[in-house]
């Protein structure tokens, strides 16, 4: 089987003829830049003090390049458009040494120097005169959004506020997305994973606007939330006009891309916690379902592709409305939170979602366990997920800085045997 081919079967449910991987096709199975950098050095594939490309400036992702797909068994190669978190485009890279040593190039508008406290500030469009909108705290690995959000007029609150960032999609981008797509489903046999803004619902990362100069609306994380509860009316409002923007776009996509692709993702709200579900079944299927369903049941009769659901957490309670909601993968399988039995998910809903991600948890064993302890859960989660197809091997959501050379060793040499 060709990589492709391996995504799409074992996404049909099909045992493949290996086990299917990915790392670097989406921004939650991506891999820290320190931690790319050590792989890369590790197997002999730059120069001492090469830098490494920042693909995701928001989470600090690197570049996973061909050759290091190549080396790790990588089944998968991102597509998406220009942008980044920050409102500036990922171009014009420029050479900057992380906190940690690590070489690396950031985009031209990242800004690179650090304040006295050691602190690290992101600015909107690279734009000084408006305040920043993301930090990364001294000793950090990646940024956290700043609320701007200005005193909420209740009796004039306007849904069109949290709409400014959704709209058609520039014909320039579109074609940016297009002629990438080309260029890599005929020059390597990769299933393409695509990132396409404007599909997800209520995201927490997205919510405040770090891309915005000037954001209006409901852009506290706190505020989003409650707003879930005593504003439900304004919720709907916003997801209702974002669900017609996101299709009237996924068919200029389709246009373009064909079936190029194999996976898109349509969302990254997280909906669970460690120890629960943010939200009940019932504010699930009442507030996100419907404007997910429409936007799923689009793809799912106009194109070939299938539909991914990033969502950290517990969140056992809610599988069924997902499921209804018509995604077709889940992600990250996050088997330390309450409840997400990794047998229980598979026998449960092993034939409804293929389960992407779950092959080592990366809040405790990855950086902090042991080298065997790594590669005995790695081949119990492989032994759990893989068998019949529908299991993606892929960290829970990124793998980050910080983590011993041993065992991102461990984990991948333990996935080879399984290859």
């Amino acid at each position: 089987m060709t990589s492709r081919e391996r995504i799409e079967s074992t996404c049909n449910h099909q045992e493949p003829d290996r086990l299917a991987v990915d790392f670097g096709g989406g921004f939650q199975a991506g891999i820290h830049a320190s931690s790319v950098y050590q792989l890369r050095q590790h197997y002999g594939l730059d120069a001492p003090g090469t830098p490494v490309k920042i693909v995701e400036p928001y989470q600090m992702l690197g570049e996973v390049k061909d050759d290091l797909q190549d080396v790790l068994g990588i089944d998968t190669v991102s597509i998406c458009g220009s942008g980044t978190m920050f409102g500036f485009p990922a171009a014009d890279f420029k050479e900057w040494t992380f906190s940690d040593g690590t070489p690396v190039l950031v985009p031209g508008g990242f800004n690179t120097e650090y304040e006295a406290s050691g602190d690290l500030f992101q600015y909107p469009g690279n734009d000084r005169s408006v305040g920043p909108s993301a930090r990364m705290p001294d000793g950090g690995c990646f940024f956290d959004a700043i609320v701007r959000q200005p005193e909420l007029d209740e009796d004039n609150m306007d849904p069109a506020d949290n709409l400014e960032e959704f709209g058609p999609i520039e014909p320039d981008e579109l074609t940016l997305i297009a002629d990438r797509a080309k260029r890599l489903y005929e020059q390597t046999d990769r299933a393409l994973f695509c990132t396409f803004g404007g599909l997800t619902f209520g995201d927490i990362a997205l919510v405040p606007g770090t891309f915005l100069k000037d954001p209006k609306g409901i852009r506290d994380i706190e505020e989003w939330y409650v707003s879930l509860m005593i504003r439900p009316d304004y919720i709907k409002a916003v997801f209702e006009q974002q669900a017609e923007i996101a299709i009237q776009n996924l068919a200029r996509l389709h246009a373009a891309v064909g079936d190029r692709i194999s996976v898109i993702q349509t969302n990254g709200t997280d909906f669970g916690t460690q120890n629960g579900p943010f939200c009940s079944p019932a504010q699930y299927q009442d507030l996100f379902l419907p404007y997910q369903k429409k936007v799923n049941g689009w793809i799912h009769e106009h194109t070939n592709w299938k539909t991914f659901m990033h969502c950290c957490g517990s969140i056992v309670p809610l599988l069924d409305s997902i499921v209804e909601a018509e995604f077709d993968i889940l992600n990250p399988v996050q088997f330390s939170a309450a409840d997400m039995d990794s047998a229980m998910l598979k026998k449960q809903y092993g034939e409804k979602l293929t389960f992407w991600g779950g092959g080592v948890d990366t809040q405790k064993t990855l950086p902090f366990g042991t080298p065997q302890e790594v590669r005995d859960e790695v081949a119990r989660q492989i032994e759990t997920l893989a068998p019949g197809g529908g299991f993606v091997f892929s960290s829970v959501h990124n793998v980050q800085a910080k983590i011993p050379l041993e065992n991102l060793l461990a984990m991948f040499q333990t996935l080879e045997k399984y290859q």
